[in-house]
């Protein structure tokens, strides 16, 4: 009895520990969800009830046409010949879903795929070329460096030259960020993956990849500043007025990366010229504000994919996948508390409102 009174104890133990591990009791330096949310808070500010990250944004939906051209790399569904519904949202960076709409601020595409059979394809891409770190602890090094000092409001200096220094290959990205071209809306914005990840065919060969939404509407670039003069929520505005009078369309690119390129550095290009393949239309007919919108209760989490699609070596897929865990957690309970949106259009359809 006393036996396997010690054996059911230290089970429990294990159990005990295996939590106090988990939540960082055990490791005051080891960088945890929590640690991160209260990061993201210490930058932004508390805004209950909103996403962490990406916290402005408008909810859409459409549908995918596969091409089928990329069924031969993946045997996943959504790649077949044919055409599955999307869950989607634009949004802007950062924690604050009150702030002005700007041109510099990155904007993201976020698409949930309804395969058949009940499996499902989320991704979020954002407008930039490369991400601004390689992992988790210089993202959460990156919020505390660039949270505002109390004293003046304002990111301090020398704590983000003293981020860079010990980052270098953020500096090296963000050159790269600032040369981008900015387009003049969300609806002509090209959006990546930034992230690498694996297709897998039906023999199980798998080749890595990145991937893209390339905008069908024309191309220009952003010149002005329209919320100095009162606009707030200009590019979500002028995205549901478009959307109101006709479908907005954008390109799937999948970039297919050879053995040498990196997988597990989100801060490093690929090589131009590498393979490209169009593996379909993404349509978007519909949009509406996010209180009470379909993308409203969805977790855009990276690892959320089919079969046919795998993550790379990319320790940002998890990190990722974390912090959308606990940021969906933190919000739903703080539902009851959550003031309305500020992009709260009426809700549209192509061809006018429903």
């Amino acid at each position: 009895m006393l036996v396997r009174l010690g054996a059911i104890g230290a089970v429990m133990l294990s159990v005990a520990g295996a939590f106090a591990y988990a939540g960082g009791w055990l490791s005051p330096v080891r960088l945890t969800q929590d640690r991160m949310m209260a990061a993201f808070q210490d930058d932004n500010g508390t805004h209950a009830g909103f996403r962490r990250n990406h916290a402005k944004g408008v909810c859409v939906t459409g549908w995918f046409e596969s091409s089928g051209q990329a069924a031969a790399l993946s045997k996943a569904a959504v790649f077949r010949p044919g055409h599955v519904p999307v869950v989607g949202r634009f949004a802007l960076a950062g924690g604050m879903p009150f702030q002005a709409d700007t041109p510099a601020t990155v904007r993201s595409m976020a698409l949930r795929f309804l395969l058949p059979g009940g499996e499902e394809w989320r991704t979020g891409m954002n407008n930039i070329p490369v991400f601004p770190v390689n992992s988790a602890r210089g993202f959460y090094e990156q919020l505390l460096a660039s949270s505002p000092d109390p004293r003046t409001g304002k990111p301090d200096p020398v704590r983000m030259k003293a981020f860079l220094a010990a980052h270098p290959e953020t500096g090296r990205a963000l050159s790269l960020i600032k040369k981008r071209q900015v387009t003049s809306g969300l609806a002509n914005s090209t959006f990546n993956s930034l992230n690498a990840f694996r297709l897998v065919d039906a023999a199980g060969a798998s080749v890595p990849v990145r991937w893209s939404t390339v905008p069908v509407q024309p191309f220009a670039t952003d010149s002005a500043e329209p919320s100095a003069a009162g606009d707030k929520n200009y590019l979500f505005d002028d995205l549901i007025a478009q959307i109101a009078q006709h479908p907005l369309q954008w390109r799937l690119i999948v970039t297919i990366g050879q053995a040498d390129d990196p997988t597990n550095d989100a801060t490093l290009p690929w090589p131009a010229g590498r393979q490209q393949v169009d593996a379909g239309t993404v349509t978007i007919d519909h949009a509406s504000s996010e209180d009470g919108g379909r993308c409203t209760d969805v977790n855009y989490d990276p690892l959320v994919l089919p079969s046919g699609i795998e993550p790379s070596d990319d320790p940002l897929l998890s990190a990722r996948s974390a912090a959308y865990a606990l940021s969906f957690t933190l919000r739903a309970g703080e539902e009851h508390e959550k003031p309305p949106s500020a992009v709260t259009a009426q809700e549209v359809q192509a061809g006018g409102k429903s």
